[in-house]
This record gives structure tokens, C-alpha cells and sequence, in this order.
């Protein structure tokens, strides 16, 4: 098989052609995705809210670097590892639109009979899928993060709101960062304009990896104090 036929590599030129128009106006095109993933990250937020008072807290301590753990360096690479795991997700998930979106229906020529018909479902169910997967890992966080906020919250005795309260410093910047390349997603599948996908992948990603870098740094360095703060229990 021609290296050239690869989706990704019919792609480079394309991705290239897009950055450099992007690369002209940063502020309206980020921007854009930035609204859309903070909006994303408040309703994530707000559900953990609402989990955290409704899961029965956990009778064992929550360990937690600076609270009951030393907050260590390798403490916040851990962080930072677990934030790239997701972040490489939510980017696999612009890369599976690209294609599904993009290169699958210049595809169509090239078939016929039941294989055009395979490939002509193929990019629809692609992008419900990517979807459906998306809506379930949010659902998930959702549930984990309150479970674990109602185990923090009893431990600490802090109330729910407080403690959401002294998460905003890191959690806010590093959900949207997170959420940039799916915020990219949607923004491409409502205009159509799934050829931009790759492209939004690359930058997405660029823009994200510093934040979560600071966002770990804040979470394993500064909310402790926070929580010290906020309980009563100093």
C-alpha cells in the first residue's frame, strides 16, 4: 500500500494550510473552542456537585498529596500522567472525526456495490460512536469525582460547595484544557468541517499540555492549603 493513501498523511497538507490560517486570527479560533470547553467544564463541575450529595462517602481515608501523602514531585507527574491519559483520548476522538468526517466520504469513489455501502455507514456510526464514548467517559468522571468529593468532604469536613469552591484554581483551567479538543469537535462537526479536525488536534493538544502542567502543579502544591483553609479540622 502507497504511504500516500494513508488517511493522515492526505491530511498534512490540508492541516498545514489550516494552522497558518489560524495562526493569523489565534484569538477568535481558540477562543471559540476555549467558551465551548469551559462551558463543557462547569457542567462537569456541577455534577460532581450533585453526585458528591448523593454517594455515601467512603469509610476509608482519601489519600491525597499535602493532606495525608507528601506532596512530591512524583506526585505531580502522577497528576500529569493521568490528565494526558484524557487528554489523549479527547484527541484520539478529533482524529477518529477527521477521518470518519473527512477522508471516509472521499473514499466512496473507489467502491462499489457493498463495500461503497460499508463505507458510506462507516463515517456516521464513527462519529456516534466517538459520541457515545465521549458522553460515557464524562459520565464516568462525573460519578468517580463526586464519589471521591463526598469521601474528601466527610473526611475533611468541608461542606460540598466549599469544596468545589478551593478546586476551581486548578480543576477549572485543567477541565478546559481537557475538554479543548472535544470543544474543537464539535465546533467542526456543526460547521461541517471535518477536514479542520486534524488540525485542531495539533493545536488543541500544544495549548493544553502547559496548563495541565501548571494545573498538576496547583493541585498537588497550593489545594492543600486550600483545604487547610476551608476545614475546620486545620
Amino acid at each position: 500500500m502507497d504511504h500516500r493513501n494513508l488517511a493522515l498523511v492526505q491530511g498534512l497538507g490540508h492541516t498545514r494550510a489550516t494552522l497558518r490560517r489560524w495562526n493569523a486570527a489565534p484569538g477568535r479560533v481558540v477562543g471559540v473552542w476555549a467558551l465551548g470547553a469551559l462551558v463543557v467544564a462547569i457542567a462537569l463541575l456541577y455534577l460532581v456537585w450533585a453526585v458528591s450529595h448523593r454517594a455515601t462517602p467512603d469509610t476509608r481515608p482519601l489519600l491525597l498529596p499535602g493532606v495525608n501523602e507528601p506532596a512530591t514531585m512524583l506526585a505531580a507527574v502522577q497528576v500529569l500522567g493521568r490528565n494526558s491519559l484524557v487528554l489523549a483520548l479527547h484527541a484520539f476522538a478529533c482524529v477518529a472525526g477527521y477521518i470518519a468526517g473527512s477522508q471516509l466520504p472521499e473514499e466512496l469513489d473507489r467502491h462499489r456495490g457493498l463495500s461503497r455501502r460499508i463505507h458510506a455507514a462507516a463515517g456516521p456510526l464513527a462519529i456516534a460512536f466517538v459520541a457515545t464514548a465521549t458522553l460515557f467517559s464524562l459520565a464516568t468522571q462525573a460519578y468517580v469525582l463526586g464519589s471521591d468529593a463526598a469521601t474528601l468532604g466527610a473526611q475533611l469536613h468541608i461542606g460540598q460547595a466549599t469544596l468545589i469552591l478551593t478546586l476551581l484554581p486548578h480543576a477549572l483551567p485543567e477541565l478546559v484544557a481537557l475538554f479543548l479538543p472535544l470543544a474543537a469537535w464539535l465546533v467542526a462537526s456543526r460547521r461541517r468541517r471535518f477536514d479542520e479536525l486534524l488540525a485542531a488536534t495539533v493545536a488543541t493538544t500544544a495549548i493544553a499540555v502547559p496548563v495541565l502542567v501548571v494545573a498538576a502543579a496547583v493541585e498537588v502544591w497550593v489545594w492543600p492549603q486550600l483545604l487547610r483553609a476551608a476545614s475546620p479540622l486545620g
